[in-house]
């Protein structure tokens, strides 16, 4: 957005000390006459440059610049939160809200016979969560993976093939620079940045697992369980896949298309035209999920973000209680014992995404002893949350449920 002072056009806000220190502007000959330099507001350092004309000055700057600085990803084992979080815990809104979260997470934890559910949405590995969801996964205090395909395909099995994630310069967030990102093939999630030929490498790689198989319907465990297998000698560092992998703790991406996934199945459809072609099965996939209620009666959801995941989960205690009654009297399912969920997302809209637990427990889905919203952004809250109950240590107690287990199908490679 161009905005006008002193009928001149302002081409951006830049944090820099001096005019000569911005990257691809040459002050060679000086500035045109009518260029406006000014303070910006709110007494951040930093100046306005524009011009009276339609002629607009450009930032120029290089792939390799752009792409300079990594996202790093924060280790909770670092970090004792728990002081922290115990205050939090005697203060009042989301701090308050936040802290009983913990709480129970902590609980669930303990509580051996649980299963526990972890459902990712949104972007969290590209934005630094990859590590602490590996440490839950590592300290057996995650049982199961319900995730958007984007976080699992395009962010974790992305860097696990060596790619990294980078941070943007502050003015691009603004979006005025986007076209300039599209000629450097450069993908933006608001502050964070992706070389968009790296994700071409990552699609062909899910191909050319897809062409490796027997060509049939896979459940997205299936075929994720077959890219932590590539992981095992391919791995360039490590990841959530191969952590699951490792663990036995399936994963699953009931929208699995629509993500790196999708496009590299895409091409492995394009090029077996009229031949027998491997397949996402989202059918199977509900049908496996359900497997885990059905096999462990008690469990409970940590929540991050809404949309599909979440569904996915909070739906297995109905899925369930629809496979019981087909063979007979039953008791209804237990609900979840325990549930969190870490949103920014209205309740006012009436989506999914955005709905309470205590209205889940209306479908009948979720408990209300042991639930809680948190109103927070994810990569705020996660850390403390998932800190806390780390190093309170509850996991010490705990076995592996190793949920993979209950899937005969291993399906083998044929080259």
């Amino acid at each position: 957005m161009i905005y006008t002072l002193n009928s001149a056009r302002i081409l951006g806000v830049f944090a820099l000390p001096s005019l000569a220190a911005l990257a691809g502007v040459s002050l060679a000959g000086g500035l045109p006459a009518d260029t406006v330099v000014g303070p910006t507001c709110a007494g951040t350092a930093g100046v306005f440059l524009g011009t009276s004309g339609d002629t607009l000055m450009t930032w120029q700057v290089s792939k390799k610049e752009l792409l300079s600085q990594t996202v790093e990803h924060i280790d909770i084992k670092q970090h004792n939160v728990v002081p922290m979080v115990e205050a939090m815990q005697s203060m009042a809104f989301s701090a308050r809200d936040l802290g009983r979260a913990a709480d129970i997470y902590d609980r669930m934890v303990r509580d051996t016979e649980c299963g526990i559910i972890l459902c990712l949405a949104g972007s969290l590995i590209s934005a630094g969560l990859k590590q602490v969801i590996i440490d839950l996964v590592r300290h057996r205090m995650v049982d199961a993976i319900c995730s958007t395909g984007a976080n699992i395909v395009d962010q974790d099995f992305f860097e696990a093939l060596g790619f990294r994630h980078y941070m943007a310069a502050e003015r691009l967030k603004s979006g005025m620079d986007d076209g300039m990102l599209r000629d450097h093939a450069i993908d933006r999630i608001y502050d964070t940045l992706i070389d968009e030929d790296e994700l071409r490498i990552c699609d062909e790689t899910v191909k050319k697992i897809a062409d490796a198989l027997p060509p049939r319907p896979y459940s997205s465990r299936e075929i994720i369980h077959e890219m932590g297998k590539h992981l095992e000698t391919n791995a360039k560092c490590d990841s959530i896949i191969q952590a699951c992998y490792e663990m036995k703790v399936p994963i699953f991406c009931p929208a699995f298309s629509d993500c790196s996934a999708g496009l590299g199945i895409v091409a492995h459809y394009h090029e077996r035209k009229g031949q027998a072609k491997t397949s996402f099965d989202s059918a199977k996939d509900f049908y496996e999920l359900t497997q885990i209620k059905l096999a462990n009666p008690s469990t409970g959801l940590l929540m991050i973000g809404g949309g599909v995941p979440k569904n996915f989960a909070q739906d297995i205690v109905v899925a369930a209680d629809i496979l019981l009654a087909s063979e007979g009297n039953h008791e209804y399912p237990a609900m979840h014992k325990y549930a969190i969920q870490i949103t920014i997302a209205d309740v006012r809209d009436g989506a999914l995404s955005s709905s309470t637990l205590k209205e889940a427990s209306s479908w009948g889905k979720v408990d209300t002893a042991y639930e809680q919203m948190v109103y927070s952004e994810a990569t705020l809250a996660l850390p403390l949350i998932a800190g806390y109950a780390y190093h309170k240590k509850g996991w010490e107690a705990r076995t592996a449920k190793e949920f993979a287990s209950l899937y005969s199908e291993t399906p083998e490679s044929v080259g």
